[in-house]
């Protein structure tokens, strides 16, 4: 009995030593991904927290949008992304606002619990998501309203649309349809003209303007943390992706302002989404926080009166 006991310490220590030697790759691994992560995220929180950067995005996003159609002369009409049925377009720009809800809303919570363990405060922040949830669900009806009340459908004429579209030309618009609006109008395969505005252009715009806002506290976050220890792999992990994020709608919306150029109704578009950034994150955020004002991004887990009253 005693060598069979030996005998099983004897291979147990041998497994023990075998596991050990095998998760030492996976932790060196781990550990260069950690320190990789650092890097990035600490080189990305120093732009993104500079003044130079917040004050000077949005004149690039103006630019962008104004001579953006511009580029439609230099595209080639031959690319992947003139195909409005593109994955890119219907995974992602159909659904621009439900994915930069759930990354910069993730992003918020974790930044407000790693600062102040309040969950009062983590929602009084993540209400400045529903209210720019609520500002572009009321713009999407109005426009919808004003594209049906002003607009016309139109039916081409079958014979003359064959025609044209071997000449190469746009087929001819006959047959009136009053009453429609745009949804059913386009259901049915017919022709849309009138009054638009773009909401694509004007969401995208937004949510750019959006993810900027609440990603600059990140920086001033970390100096701050320096005290009680570094921010943790998962808030840099949210962060990178909120960044990634924000390229994403960069790479659309200069996709869709080359590939699809519809003056003036992005540039309309691009002009509401700035408006309903001024008007929130420089009108109504600043007069916060209390409890009918959220306060703009890092109020209250990073203010300076906030951090000495939990020093004492």
């Amino acid at each position: 009995m005693d060598v069979k006991t030996k005998n099983s310490d004897i291979s147990l220590e041998k497994l023990g030593r075998m596991a050990e030697e095998l998760m030492l790759p996976g932790r060196f691994i781990l550990r260069v991904l950690n320190a990789a992560l650092e890097s990035v995220t600490n080189v990305l929180a120093t732009i993104f927290g500079s003044q130079v950067f917040r004050r000077h995005f949005h004149l690039m996003l103006s630019g962008l949008v104004l001579f953006g159609p511009l580029l439609n002369l230099w595209v080639s009409k031959f690319s992947i992304f003139t195909n409005s049925h593109h994955y890119l377009y219907r995974k992602f720009l159909k659904s621009t606002w439900g994915w930069t809800w759930i990354f910069s809303g993730s992003f918020i919570l974790l930044l407000s619990l790693s600062a102040r363990h309040s969950l009062s405060l983590s929602l009084r922040h993540l209400s400045r998501l529903g209210v720019v949830g609520l500002l572009w669900w009321g713009c999407r009806r109005l426009l919808t309203l004003l594209e049906d009340a002003t607009g016309t459908c139109y039916e081409p004429i079958a014979q003359e649309t064959q025609s044209s579209a071997s000449l190469g030309l746009p087929p001819p618009l006959l047959l009136l349809h009053e009453g429609r609006s745009k949804a059913s109008c386009l259901r049915d395969n017919m022709v849309w003209r009138g009054y638009e505005v773009s909401q694509d252009v004007l969401i995208l715009c937004l949510c750019c303007l959006l993810l900027v806002e609440e990603l600059s506290v990140f920086g001033p976050h970390m100096v701050r943390a320096r005290r009680s220890g570094p921010p943790g792999a998962p808030l840099r992990f949210v962060f990178l992706l909120c960044v990634a994020l924000l390229a994403v709608w960069m790479f659309l919306l200069l996709c869709v302002l080359a590939y699809f150029p519809k003056f003036p109704s992005q540039q309309l578009g691009g002009a509401l989404g700035y408006l309903g950034w001024k008007g929130l994150y420089q009108g109504w955020y600043t007069l916060g926080p209390s409890w009918c004002f959220p306060g703009l991004p890092g109020d209250g887990p990073l203010t300076t009166t906030e951090t000495g009253k939990q020093d004492e």
